[in-house]
């Protein structure tokens, strides 16, 4: 909330004393200048994790990076339509991501958690790398082959899932506690906005050059995450128990994360709120529908597509009072009931201005609860666990709106567009609240929060 802390209570003023006789008179315009400033700087986006070395490398080079994949994310699914001339093959190229991004998302996890993080963060941004010059080479050869480019989308997705869960886990052990939420909220910030740039950048290379060309800007773009990596220090296992866990780790341990979440109610629900909010209330799939049936044809599906993007990337450039939140449960539920709000209200929206301004309020409030979720696994998880439980955080992330996909789709088949865009957005709101009536969840406080008990094998 800005301005206060998460009990609603507002910050106490600077301490001020009288003047006195004879002290300059600071003008009107100039101290209302100055308290404008001040509460400028208080609602700006915090910088102050960027103060880190190792850190400010990582977000760097990650930022820049995934602008290059988000070029690759347009250009792949271009080239497989060019090749294969139907939709279906295109499609394909969920499915046969998604499955990897699974297994490797959790498995990758696991390996995190016992060797250092600095070697697999490296070896799988390797192999990031070397699909992106796998793409690059066939389209300088002219391959055309849908097998190449879909088991190079495989592999990628793999190695996007190791590294992601890798760099999850990576964040606190580069950062104080009290910088987490602000790193946090300065990577996805980032990432939103390249989401939207990212793809400009593919169409004007595709229009004007070829696919080569676009995956050559990934490949350049990619290599300072790589450097990123590069330059981190070391990062062994921090042992703390007696007993070495296994140096290729199974189902066990992948089980393991599963169950110390199951048993911690906190990070149970967070988990929770978000796979409701992205099922139930995430409205893409009906975007095409909508755009042709009530906002004057398919020109209006960049703006709906876009929208929420705009306005996540609006919340976390003003985002400076989320740190100073301390009541993250609380945060996290509210954020999303105004997500699922949102939406419901602009599936109510006729004119197209008004969809928009209302989606991007919710991707305001997404951006939000996506921070207060990343910082509660990352502070409440023990470092033993933290690759698995970032594993599963991926797997919630990247599933959870494909998921909402199949649910709007085929919930606009049986009742309509409407009522299947504001029927969800409406169950999210209602169901989510009930994650305050768990007392854990509901008086989490970040302030007092001790880190549990690791786990014994």
């Amino acid at each position: 909330m800005p301005g206060g802390d998460s009990h609603g209570v507002t910050e106490p003023l600077p301490p001020t004393t009288a003047p006195h006789p004879g002290d300059p008179v600071e003008p009107v315009p100039v101290a209302r200048g100055r308290r404008a400033l001040h509460v400028v700087r208080r609602a700006a986006i915090d910088l102050t994790p960027l103060r880190h070395p190792d850190f400010r490398r990582l977000w760097t080079g990650n930022s820049i990076a995934f602008v290059g994949f988000q070029v690759t994310a347009v250009a792949v699914p271009v080239q497989v339509y060019a090749v294969s001339r139907s939709s279906f093959w295109v499609g394909l190229l969920g499915a046969v991501g998604l499955v990897p991004l699974i297994v490797f998302g959790l498995w990758g996890g696991a390996i995190a958690d016992v060797v250092d993080r600095r070697v697999l963060l490296i070896i799988s941004s390797l192999v990031l790398w070397g699909c992106t010059f796998g793409l690059l080479l066939q389209a300088l050869l002219g391959l055309s082959s849908l097998g190449l480019l879909l088991a190079l989308v495989a592999v990628q997705s793999a190695g996007f899932a190791v590294a992601s869960s890798t760099r999850g886990a990576v964040i606190p052990r580069v950062l104080p506690t009290e910088d987490i939420a602000s790193a946090n909220t300065l990577s996805f910030t980032a990432s939103t906005l390249a989401t939207a740039v990212g793809p400009l950048v593919a169409c004007l290379i595709l229009a004007r050059w070829s696919f080569a060309a676009a995956y050559a800007v990934d490949a350049v773009l990619f290599s300072m995450a790589l450097y990123a990596a590069l330059r981190l220090p070391s990062l062994p296992p921090l042992r703390t128990s007696e007993q070495q866990r296994p140096s290729v780790p199974g189902l066990r341990s992948v089980a393991e994360g599963l169950v110390f979440i199951s048993s911690r109610p906190v990070l149970l629900l967070s988990f929770g709120v978000d796979i409701v909010a992205m099922v139930l209330a995430m409205p893409r799939a009906l975007f095409p529908e909508a755009a042709d049936e009530r906002f004057g044809g398919q020109a209006a599906v960049g703006w709906l597509f876009a929208a929420i993007a705009i306005g996540s990337s609006i919340a976390g450039l003003s985002s400076g009072w989320i740190r100073r939140v301390h009541r993250q449960g609380v945060a996290l539920v509210i954020a999303i009931v105004v997500w699922g709000l949102a939406v419901a209200a602009s599936g109510l929206a006729h004119s197209l201005w008004l969809a928009v301004v209302l989606l991007a309020v919710g991707g305001a409030a997404d951006l939000v609860s996506a921070v207060y979720r990343q910082t509660i696994l990352q502070t409440y998880a023990p470092d033993e666990l933290r690759g698995r439980l970032q594993g599963v955080f991926i797997v919630v992330v990247a599933g959870g709106p494909r998921l909402g996909d199949l649910r709007a789709g085929t919930a606009a088949a049986v009742v309509g567009l409407q009522a299947a865009w504001v029927g969800g957005g409406l169950a999210c709101a209602v169901i989510v609240l009930g994650a305050l009536l768990v007392p854990a969840f509901r008086n989490y406080d970040a302030r007092t929060v001790a880190e549990p008990e690791p786990v014994r094998s």
